[in-house]
C-alpha cells in the first residue's frame, strides 16, 4: 500500500449532489426565458421543453415548482384550467431545491 492509499483510507466519501426534479428544473430554466407573468398548461405543452409536452408531466413539474416557491396558483374562471403566476427571483442560475 502506497502513501496515497493510506491517506485516502480514512477519508469520508465525497457527497454527490443529485437533482431528483430534473423535469421541474427544465421547466424552471424555460420559465426564465418566458416573457409573460403567468403560464398555463397550454403554454407549457405548446412552447415548453419537449420532455414536458405530456400534460401529466407538465402539471407534476409545475406542482413541484409551486412547492418550492417558484410558481403560485392563479385564480381561474374555468374549473378545468390550470394557470400559475411566475415568481421571479434575482438568482443567476436558479435551482428547484432551495
Amino acid at each position: 500500500m502506497n502513501l496515497f492509499e493510506r491517506l485516502n483510507k480514512d477519508r469520508p466519501k465525497e457527497a454527490t449532489i443529485e437533482q431528483p426534479h430534473s423535469e421541474a428544473q427544465k421547466m424552471l430554466n424555460w420559465l426564465g426565458r418566458w416573457n409573460k407573468d403567468t403560464v398555463c398548461t397550454k403554454d407549457i405543452l405548446q412552447f415548453g421543453p419537449k420532455s414536458l409536452r405530456n400534460p401529466k408531466s407538465a402539471i407534476d413539474a409545475a406542482e413541484i415548482l409551486v412547492r418550492n416557491g417558484w410558481l403560485t396558483p392563479a385564480k381561474l374562471h374555468r374549473y378545468d384550467m390550470r394557470k400559475w403566476h411566475i415568481v421571479r427571483k434575482p438568482i443567476v442560475s436558479p435551482t428547484v431545491a432551495t
